[in-house]
């Protein structure tokens, strides 16, 4: 399933497909290989890349924007966690004054035509709520409802597509996207998927000045290696282009663990018990970038990007909570049942709940802007209380070199 060059439609209707009544023959496969060499993967393929390799790109900007004051951009990147709370995305981006009127906004786990977020296109819609152009790049064609809770909801998928995006008021341009090869093989396991996590880069065309933006989203369930290749992959892509101030942001996945596969996490967790709960909880997991995950971070600084002064660095932006049923029934599709006696026991000494920093800016040619700092902002719930994400949102005012 090789990946080609992305191809921008202007057109959401690009992504409609009839892949749906081959998902139950694709099911049946245990890999990637297998699939491939299969009558029904040769049947489908043409039409699952076309998919997979698209970038829809769409102006619905309002067009009556102020130049910013004093050149100063607002970003934001938040793993909205498929748009599942979406009437509460809207709101937050909307109304709550941390949160809205930026200038762009790189948001990871959107979803189209998926039951769990209610069959929307999350990010036309949410373009359309917000008067915003967007650009969305599919990165997974989902042969099933989800994973842990989510294979249980109501309904069926009716484009099951799960994709990446960024948003702004400002005309974009050079709007593209690069495929990053999977950590693990995505239809062994529970949940298979057709694709590969993708980096999508859009030139913004702001009134202080160009400037280029990439949302990225790395791989969850692979080795802190892979998590570094790629994000080399970035760079060195950023690195063919005309040189613009550039900032990177979205869900990194800095977990500081080999979720690889199962043993390989399990390893990692006895290594923490061995370091320590207390310690890991305290010094690493927020600080992945102090030892654990490191080599990537050197890698961001050595080609001269940014991210220390950029970041509200050691503070987390997902939390692990013992009492979170459903994130435990998520972890039980891929961790052995026996394991989770000690798991409870090691967030157990550390009063219940740990807190990981997964969420990042990095850049080039920008500087965080006068009187500012960084942050990150939790606690973001609906009226009723539900949480809108399981990741907090992360912003940054800055400005150009």
């Amino acid at each position: 399933m090789a990946p080609l060059d992305s191809i921008q439609t202007n057109s959401a209707e690009e992504l409609e497909h009839s892949l749906s009544p081959c998902f139950p023959a694709l099911l049946k496969f245990e890999s990637t290989r297998e699939m491939e060499a299969s009558p029904v993967w040769n049947e489908v393929s043409d039409e699952a890349l076309r998919i997979l390799n698209a970038v829809v790109y769409e102006e619905l900007a309002a067009g009556d924007n102020q130049p910013a004051d004093n050149g100063v951009i607002r970003a934001l990147a938040w793993n909205i966690e498929r748009g599942n709370v979406f009437e509460g995305i809207v709101k937050a981006l909307a109304e709550d004054e941390r949160l809205s009127g930026r200038d762009v906004l790189m948001l990871t786990e959107l979803d189209h035509g998926m039951a769990r977020s209610g069959n929307r296109f999350v990010a036309r819609e949410l373009a359309e709520r917000l008067g915003l152009n967007y650009a969305f790049a599919p990165v997974y064609i989902a042969l099933q409802k989800g994973s842990g809770v989510e294979s249980q909801v109501e309904g069926e998928n009716t484009r099951s597509i799960h994709g990446l995006a960024m948003f702004s008021k400002w005309p974009m341009s050079n709007v593209h996207a690069i495929p990053l090869p999977n950590g693990k093989d995505k239809m062994w396991g529970k949940e298979k998927r057709l694709g590969w996590l993708r980096a999508l880069f859009a030139d913004i065309e702001h009134p202080a000045g160009t400037f280029r933006a990439v949302t990225v989203h790395l791989d969850a369930h692979c080795s802190r290696a892979h998590r570094r290749k790629q994000m080399r992959l970035i760079l060195d892509h950023l690195d063919t282009l005309p040189p613009l101030p550039t900032i990177i942001g979205g869900d990194w996945n800095t977990t500081t663990f080999n979720s690889q596969n199962a043993t390989r996490a399990i390893m990692g967790y006895w290594r923490r018990v061995f370091m320590g709960p207390k310690n890991v909880a305290k010094n690493h997991l927020p600080n992945p970038e102090r030892y654990f995950e490191k080599n990537l971070f050197v890698d961001l600084e050595r080609r001269g990007y940014d991210y220390r002064g950029l970041n509200e660095v050691g503070v987390g932006t997902l939390h692990y909570h013992v009492e979170s049923i459903e994130k435990n029934t998520n972890l039980r599709d891929w961790v052995p049942e026996w394991c989770f006696p000690f798991i409870f026991w090691a967030a157990g000494r550390v009063g219940g709940s740990v807190s990981g920093r997964l969420d990042w800016f990095a850049g080039k040619g920008i500087s965080i802007a006068p009187g500012v700092k960084p942050q990150t902002i939790g606690n973001l719930t609906d009226g009723d209380g539900t949480p809108l994400s399981d990741h907090d949102a992360i912003t940054l005012d800055f400005v150009l070199n």
